[in-house]
C-alpha cells in the first residue's frame, strides 16, 4: 500500500476518537457518566478571563415554559438541545444559529401534564446514535407522554423505519398493569448501545401503590421493536420475588429508572439505578425489603439478564430513590487497576463496587436504624452503610445542640419552631415518617440528586455537590376537609379508583426560618472523594445564603440539583447553587477561582464543554429559559 494511502487510513480511523474528545456525545460525556472532558484550553491560569459567547432563548413568545433541566449534546460539529415542552433544536455550536427545530406531540396544557410534569417536562437529555448502513445518525429521546422518538440528526425529521413513522408508543398493556389512564412517561434521557436504546420511566408518585410498572426495556433502533424487558418488581420464579410476601408484588408501581442509566460499553453491561416502590412514604401493603426497589442492578446489555445487584435502601418509606447516575472509573489497589462503579441513593452515602462482580471495594455494614410507630408498617431493622467514605452531608439532628447560630434572632426563631415540634423528633439516619410527625434528614429532595457527580481520572477524585435538606413529615389519614391542616401538612394527590391511599403525605416543610435552615451550616457542600483510598480529599461549602453576616460562608440551601463537570484544565464547572452563581473551582484543592451571576437559576442542568470549529473551547449550561455559553476572549 502506498505510504500516503496508509497515512490517510490511519487518520480516518483516528477521526471519530478525536471528534469524541472535542465533542460532548452523551449526557455524561461518556456513557460511563464521568462528565470529564480532556479539553484544557481553559485552565486554572486563565479561567478568570471567561466572557459570554452566545445565548439561545428556549422560551418562545406565547408558549408555556418550565425551567430547563437540559444537558445538550455536541456531536459532529452540531449542538443538540432539548427543552420544554418536547422541543429539540440543532444549533451551530460556535454561534447558536438554528439549523433545525422539532416539536414532539404532547398535551402540554392537559390536567395530567400540569399535575405530573412540573420541571420533568423540561426534556432533561438526548441520546445520539451513529446509525448503520440502513439508517443515518439519529437523535433519540422520550417524552412525558410515553413516546420514544428517533429523528434524523441532520434534518430533524422522524425516522420512518422506527416504530410508527419515527415514534414508539411505550404505554403498552404489559407495563400499564391495567391502569391505562395513569401517568407513564420518560423524564430523563435514554441510553444507546450498538443498535439498542434503553428506556426507564417516570410513573407518578403517591397515586397509590398500584399502577404502571417501572420495568426497564430495550428497543431496536432500526425498527422500534421490543428486544427485552427486565421486571424491576420480580415475578414468581425470578430472583428477588421472595422479598414480596404473598401477592404483594402484583401491579406495584415505582421501582423505576427515572434518571439516567450508566453503561460499560467495553463489557456490554448496563447499570440501572432504580427508584422507590410506591407509596413513597409508607409500605403497609408491601412488607419486606422490596427488591429491586432502591437498587443498583447490573444486566447484560444485549439480553437484559441480571449479573448482580445491590439494594441501597431496604423497604423505602422516605422516597430516597437511586436517581444519582452511577459513575464508572478505575480504582488502583496494590498497583493494580480494578474496574469500579460509584453508586449513591438520595441518602448521601457513596458505595464503591467492582463493576464486573459487584463485590464492594470498601466494606459495607448493616447498621441498626430507628423503628417507626405506624400501625401495620414493616420496618427494616438495619440499613447498609459504607465504612468508607464517610457520609457526604448531615444525616441527623440533635436538639438543641445542632441549632444554627447565624444570628441571635434566627437562633431564637429556630428554638421556638423546634420547640413546638418537640425538638424535631429526629432519631438519626432513617428516622421514619409517622402520624405524629418527624424531622427527616435528608428530606425527599435528598442529599444528592439526579444531576449526579463527576470523576477526574487524573486525580482519582469522585466529585459531587450535596445539601442538608431536613423536612418535617407527617402522615395524615384521609379526612373530609384537608384545608383545615397547616399548609405544610396538606395532602398532595389522591389515589385513583382501585388504588386507594391509606395515608396522604404532605408536601413537607423545610426546617427553616425565613429561608435559613435551623441546623448548623454548611447547608450545602462540594466534596471530592479519593476513590483509591476512600477518604475525603477536600470538602468546601458550596455557594452562600443571602443575607448572612459578612464573612460567613454557609453554603447555599438546597443546592444539590445541578451537577459538576471536570476538565483536563484542572477545573470543575458547576451551577446549581441557589445564590444564582455559575462557578469554576480548582479540581485539586476545591478553591473557587471564578464565578458569574446568572439572571435565572441553574437548576437541574449540568454544564458541558466542547471545542468549536473556530478552535475555541466553549462552556455551555442551561440557566432557566436561556442556554448560556462562555469562552476565552
Amino acid at each position: 500500500m502506498p505510504r500516503i494511502s496508509w497515512l490517510l487510513m490511519i487518520a480516518g480511523l483516528a477521526l471519530p476518537a478525536l471528534q469524541a474528545q472535542n465533542d460532548w456525545p452523551a449526557w455524561g460525556h461518556d456513557v460511563g457518566n464521568q462528565r470529564f472532558s480532556p479539553l484544557k484550553q481553559i485552565n486554572t491560569t486563565n479561567v478568570t478571563k471567561l466572557v459570554p459567547a452566545w445565548q439561545y432563548q428556549m422560551k418562545k413568545e406565547g408558549q408555556p415554559f418550565r425551567m430547563s433541566q437540559s444537558t445538550p449534546l455536541v456531536m459532529g460539529g452540531v449542538m443538540y438541545l432539548s427543552y420544554p415542552f418536547y422541543r429539540v433544536a440543532a444549533l451551530e455550536p460556535e454561534t447558536g444559529k438554528v439549523l433545525w427545530e422539532y416539536t414532539a406531540r404532547g398535551e402540554s396544557d392537559s390536567p395530567e401534564h400540569r399535575l405530573h410534569s412540573g420541571p420533568l417536562g423540561s426534556m432533561r437529555g438526548l441520546a445520539y446514535w451513529s446509525g448503520d448502513k440502513q439508517t443515518p445518525p439519529q437523535i433519540v429521546f422520550g417524552t412525558e407522554e410515553g413516546e420514544l422518538y428517533s429523528l434524523n440528526a441532520k434534518t430533524g425529521k422522524p425516522n420512518p423505519g422506527f416504530g410508527n413513522e419515527g415514534v414508539v408508543n411505550l404505554k403498552t398493556p404489559e407495563v400499564m398493569n391495567g391502569f391505562p389512564n395513569l401517568h407513564y412517561g420518560i423524564s430523563s434521557g435514554v441510553t444507546v448501545y450498538k443498535h439498542l436504546v434503553f428506556t426507564g420511566t417516570h410513573n407518578a408518585d403517591e397515586t397509590g401503590s398500584k399502577g404502571p410498572a417501572g420495568d426497564v426495556r430495550a428497543w431496536d433502533l432500526r425498527t422500534g421493536k421490543l428486544v427485552w424487558t427486565f421486571h424491576t418488581i420480580p415475578r414468581p420464579g425470578e430472583v428477588g420475588n421472595d422479598s414480596w410476601p404473598g401477592d404483594s408484588w402484583k401491579n406495584v408501581s415505582g421501582a423505576n429508572v427515572w434518571s439516567f442509566f450508566t453503561l460499560d460499553a467495553q463489557r456490554g453491561i448496563l447499570y440501572m439505578p432504580l427508584g422507590s416502590a410506591q407509596n413513597d412514604y409508607y409500605g403497609t401493603d408491601r412488607p419486606g425489603p422490596n427488591l429491586f426497589a432502591n437498587s443498583m442492578v447490573a444486566v447484560d446489555a444485549e439480553t437484559g439478564k441480571m449479573k448482580w445487584y445491590f439494594q441501597a435502601v431496604h423497604h423505602d418509606i422516605w422516597d430516597y430513590d437511586m436517581p444519582i447516575p452511577p459513575i464508572l472509573f478505575d480504582v488502583t489497589r496494590d498497583g493494580k487497576k480494578i474496574p469500579a462503579i460509584g453508586v449513591m441513593s438520595k441518602m448521601p452515602l457513596l458505595f464503591i463496587f467492582d463493576r464486573v462482580t459487584g463485590k464492594p471495594l470498601y466494606d459495607i455494614e448493616e447498621r441498626p436504624v430507628p423503628k417507626g410507630e405506624l400501625p401495620g408498617e414493616w420496618y427494616s431493622p438495619t440499613q447498609p452503610f459504607p465504612v468508607k467514605p464517610p457520609p457526604l452531608s448531615r444525616l441527623s439532628f440533635k436538639f438543641p445542640d445542632d441549632i444554627a447560630k447565624i444570628t441571635p434572632e434566627h437562633e431564637a426563631a429556630c428554638r421556638e419552631l423546634l420547640g413546638k415540634e418537640e425538638g424535631g423528633r429526629n432519631m438519626g439516619p432513617y428516622t421514619a415518617p409517622s402520624e405524629k410527625g418527624a424531622m427527616v434528614l435528608p428530606g425527599p429532595g435528598g442529599g444528592a440528586e439526579f444531576t449526579g457527580g463527576t470523576f477526574d481520572p487524573t486525580l482519582g477524585y469522585y466529585i459531587i455537590n450535596t445539601a442538608d435538606t431536613a423536612h418535617f413529615f407527617t402522615l395524615q389519614r384521609p379526612i373530609e376537609d384537608p384545608s383545615t391542616l397547616p399548609s405544610y401538612r396538606q395532602p398532595r394527590w389522591k389515589g385513583p379508583p382501585g388504588s386507594p391511599l391509606l395515608y396522604w403525605h404532605p408536601a413537607g416543610a423545610p426546617v427553616a426560618v425565613n429561608g435559613w435552615p435551623c441546623y448548623q451550616p454548611p447547608w450545602s457542600r462540594l466534596t471530592a472523594v479519593n476513590v483509591n483510598t476512600g477518604d475525603i480529599a477536600w470538602q468546601v461549602p458550596f455557594g452562600n445564603a443571602e443575607g448572612v453576616p459578612a464573612g460567613m460562608t454557609t453554603g447555599a440551601p438546597t443546592s444539590q440539583v445541578g451537577g459538576p463537570t471536570t476538565t483536563a484544565g484542572g477545573l470543575i464547572f458547576i451551577g446549581a447553587a441557589t445564590d444564582r452563581y455559575f462557578r469554576a473551582y480548582e479540581t485539586k484543592t476545591g478553591k473557587e477561582l471564578w464565578k458569574v451571576r446568572t439572571d435565572e437559576l441553574i437548576r437541574g442542568a449540568n454544564p458541558i464543554t466542547y471545542l468549536g470549529k473556530d478552535g475555541k473551547q466553549y462552556i455551555a449550561v442551561a440557566a432557566g429559559s436561556t442556554l448560556l455559553t462562555f469562552k476565552l476572549p
